[in-house]
């Protein structure tokens, strides 16, 4: 399973910028959260995009304030300090958290969205390997059936509780898919029909661009991160990469990446070097693609080919070989 670092407290300043539009009419808006950097480029004229570009923003706020594994009053921090208490939380929390329950039932163990007591142990932005004694600890903790979740709509408002006082949710690795798609719902509701939203590489496309053609997304050389393999055409899709070279290290010999195997609480051992998925929601394309990458090639075509919301998936290796599900 993918984990990203804890999204970062949000910035004292909204800080933001626009551009455009370009030679081709396209205008471009960037503002940084979910520890990572936002684009949004739409076809459409600088006086419709600048009111839904400003409410994707604001959106992106409040559901970082909800979300975030290290704002202390966000919906996560208090369902993880709760002592298996149960926690109200926001209707947008309790339908992100059913949703990760759902991908952690379909992912054969490789996704669970309560291994945040493993992944406090881990920092690869500083190269430190845990000690395997206190990972053992830790995996005594990680199981999503302990993650217990209200219904939608249900009396009395939504709520989240983990039967396991010592267990802890992390949403890095599903939370940006559900953001995507709520962000470009939200620009498709201010009349824009040609757009694409891209949280760090994860991205979801609507609509074509005005010469009719579709939108395309690399696929990353693994061995050259400003080089690519190939391409994927997206319409009206989202298209997201897990990769094993986005965070690792190398410590004593020894390859580190940040997508972790649930059952072991180490770096899962894979043949992929990414693994791209292309559904209609972005949330699929985020909540099958760790699970292909951690899979391996073979496996993970076969779990692709039996899932009907995958529509496509790709596989890149050490050697920059591409493989198509």
């Amino acid at each position: 399973m993918e984990y990203h670092d804890a999204y970062d407290p949000v910035p004292l300043e909204d800080v933001h910028e626009t551009h455009g539009p370009n030679d081709a009419g396209m205008m471009t808006h960037q503002f940084y959260a979910f520890n990572t950097v936002i684009t949004l480029q739409a076809y459409a004229d600088a006086a419709r995009c600048a009111p839904a570009f400003d409410a994707a923003r604001t959106a992106s706020r409040a559901f970082e304030r909800r979300l975030s594994r290290t704002l202390p009053h966000s919906d996560i921090s208090r369902l993880n300090a709760a002592s298996g208490e149960r926690v109200a939380v926001h209707d947008d929390t309790a339908e992100l958290l059913r949703a990760a329950v759902g991908y952690c039932a379909d992912s054969e163990g490789l996704f669970d969205v309560t291994v945040g007591s493993v992944v406090r142990l881990w920092n690869f932005h500083e190269g430190v390997v845990p000690d395997r004694a206190d990972v053992e600890r830790a995996l005594a903790h990680v199981d999503w059936k302990a993650l217990r979740v209200s219904e939608a709509g249900e009396r009395g408002g939504s709520w989240a509780q983990l039967a396991d006082p010592q267990a802890a949710v992390d949403v890095g690795g599903i939370a940006k898919g559900w953001i995507a798609d709520q962000l470009a719902a939200l620009l498709a509701q201010h009349g824009l029909d040609a757009f694409v939203v891209n949280l760090g590489g994860n991205v979801m496309a609507h609509g074509q661009k005005p010469d009719g053609s579709p939108w395309r997304v690399g696929l990353q050389d693994p061995r050259d991160k400003n080089a690519i393999v190939g391409a994927v055409v997206v319409r009206d899709a989202s298209a997201v990469t897990s990769g094993v070279y986005e965070r690792c290290f190398e410590r004593d010999g020894a390859f580190y990446h940040h997508i972790l195997d649930p059952k072991t609480g180490f770096p899962a051992t894979t043949d992929a070097a990414g693994a791209t998925v292309v559904a209609r929601r972005s949330i699929d394309a985020e909540g099958f693609s760790t699970t292909l990458l951690a899979l391996g090639i073979e496996r993970g075509m076969a779990f692709a080919r039996a899932h009907e919301a995958i529509l496509g998936a790709w596989f890149v290796d050490r050697d920059g070989t591409v493989h198509e599900a």
